[in-house]
């Protein structure tokens, strides 16, 4: 086995790794893949093609830290940037570092390696960078993949660049930052890309937090949480939660084609244009597996909003329970952020639905109460008759209606949208959002089946002050038909507006 001992000679080890028989012809300039097959003190030492070893020096491949970046078996891509083959030493770098001369911006160019450049200043056009001793310029949009807000900010600073052209003898090079964090980004997600598909379980950094969301880094793809996905409690703000620079284990939503970036944009982080749907809340535990939770319990909530229909209480992080605005009739609607005393009144496990009431006076939280709502059976709601309710669920097809005084599936109907007595293409969860309190016609009850409709039972009740109107002109005169009624009722509101 080779040695680590630092004194010994970069040849002595490669001997002592076993005899590199030759293969293709390499290059000094030339891209390879290769697999890390040592760890040393000084180098790491690699596989290049199945019959020959290179190595890199260890500083190449150290973190911020001290820490080597790398372990045995591990795919990593670099540059021969020295080589003896007779001796079979090939020294590998992932770029030329600190290139001297123009002989070597010259070979770094034709083999597409990155050179180190020190940022010296700036002009209207773009940077100074000095290479090697020798002066280098980039322009404005090649020092980074993202919109530059403020360039001094590079100044002082040492990059990596590509060598775009070089002329005059070494009096005109130019450089691209931007051209090779694409290329690297380009590298990332070629080595990632199988990995992201929906359902997949990743490890990424956070690199920034919005209102909206939080953009992660899977390894040079970047993925976002909406902040719908965050948690399973709406009501915590995304930056509650996660910050820059923060380890995350997240599932992979979606996975679609972004649209083209309008011209003068930008692109914005390189890399294929992907639009990468991540969720954390996937992998948490949902708050409804075991929620202790029974009707008649008195909970203690808090108001996490308010709509014209009733307020929404949060009980524990992610259950949320409707306090109808029927239940707080006759005293004042309780206001964002009001910790109140509620009731559970119906609990709908399947749909993740608590209906809350407020708890009656002296009671305490963590007790019990008798609810008086009794539940009737389906067979009480009798063909016709006309009958109240709440909206508990809208679909495209209808609404869905809790008959008062039943629970479950035993009370609850279908109003088609034909039945709603709306207009063709209404939003029905404008018209009619959860929580609306409906009066309904029982059209069906068959096996399994409860058929609603608000049209009927307004056609039922302009039936009733029809019959009512009739009955008060009932005698010698003659009543006609509804149309004739109608006519007299609309030429009694003319004359009442002549008047």
């Amino acid at each position: 086995m080779p040695s680590d001992h630092p004194s010994e000679s970069f040849a002595s080890l490669f001997e002592q790794q076993g005899e590199n028989r030759p293969g293709r012809r390499l290059h000094v300039g030339d891209r390879l893949d290769v697999t890390v097959v040592r760890l040393g003190k000084s180098a790491v030492f690699v596989e290049l093609d199945g019959k020959r070893q290179g190595f890199f020096e260890a500083t190449e491949l150290l973190d911020d830290s001290g820490q080597l970046t790398v372990a045995v078996g591990d795919r990593i891509t670099g540059h021969i940037v020295e080589m003896h083959e007779a001796q079979g030493m090939f020294r590998l770098a992932r770029s030329m570092g600190k290139t001297h001369g123009v002989e070597g911006l010259e070979q770094a160019r034709a083999a597409g390696l990155p050179v180190e450049g020190k940022v010296v200043g700036v002009n209207k056009g773009g940077f100074e960078v000095e290479v090697g001793g020798i002066r280098a310029f980039c322009p404005l949009g090649q020092i980074d993949a993202r919109f530059v807000q403020d360039p001094s900010t590079f100044i002082g600073q040492t990059l990596s660049f590509l060598v775009r052209d070089v002329k005059d003898n070494g009096k005109s090079v130019t450089l691209s930052r931007r051209a090779l964090l694409e290329r690297e980004a380009q590298e990332s997600f070629a080595k990632i890309a199988e990995k992201i598909v929906p359902g997949a379980t990743l490890e990424g950094t956070v690199t920034s937090v919005r209102d909206f969301g939080a953009f992660v880094d899977l390894g040079g793809v970047e993925g976002m949480i909406p902040r719908s996905e965050i948690g399973h409690d709406r009501h915590v703000a995304v930056g509650d939660v996660l910050q820059p620079g923060e380890r995350v284990e997240v599932l992979v939503r979606d996975v679609k084609e972004a649209p083209a970036p309008e011209a003068g944009r930008g692109r914005g982080r390189p890399g294929p244009a992907l639009k990468i749907t991540l969720s954390l809340k996937a992998l948490m535990a949902n708050p409804w597996d075991d929620l202790a939770l029974d009707e008649g319990q008195v909970l203690a909530g808090r108001v996490v909003r308010v709509q014209p229909f009733g307020a929404f209480v949060q009980l524990s992080p992610g259950v949320d329970g409707l306090l109808h605005v029927s239940e707080t009739s006759g005293r004042t609607p309780p206001a964002e952020g009001e910790e109140l005393l509620v009731v559970v009144k119906k609990l709908d496990r399947e749909a993740k639905k608590v209906s809350l009431g407020l708890a009656p006076e002296g009671a305490e939280a963590g007790s019990r109460v008798t609810l008086a709502v009794q539940p009737a059976p389906r067979g009480t709601l009798a063909i016709h008759s006309i009958v109240e309710g709440v909206v508990e669920k809208v679909e495209p097809f209808g609404l869905f209606v809790q008959v008062d005084g039943t629970t479950g599936r035993a009370g609850r109907g279908l109003v088609p949208n034909a039945e709603t007595g709306m207009p063709r293409g209404t939003d029905m969860r404008k018209a009619f959002p959860e929580g609306t309190r409906v009066t309904v016609k029982v059209l069906e009850t068959g096996e399994g089946k409860l058929r609603l409709s608000i049209k009927g039972a307004k056609d039922a009740e302009e039936r009733a002050q029809f019959e009512e109107a009739r009955a008060r002109n009932q005698g010698n005169q003659s009543f006609g038909s509804i149309g004739d009624l109608m006519k007299k009722a609309a030429e009694a509101r003319q004359n009442k507006k002549k008047r």
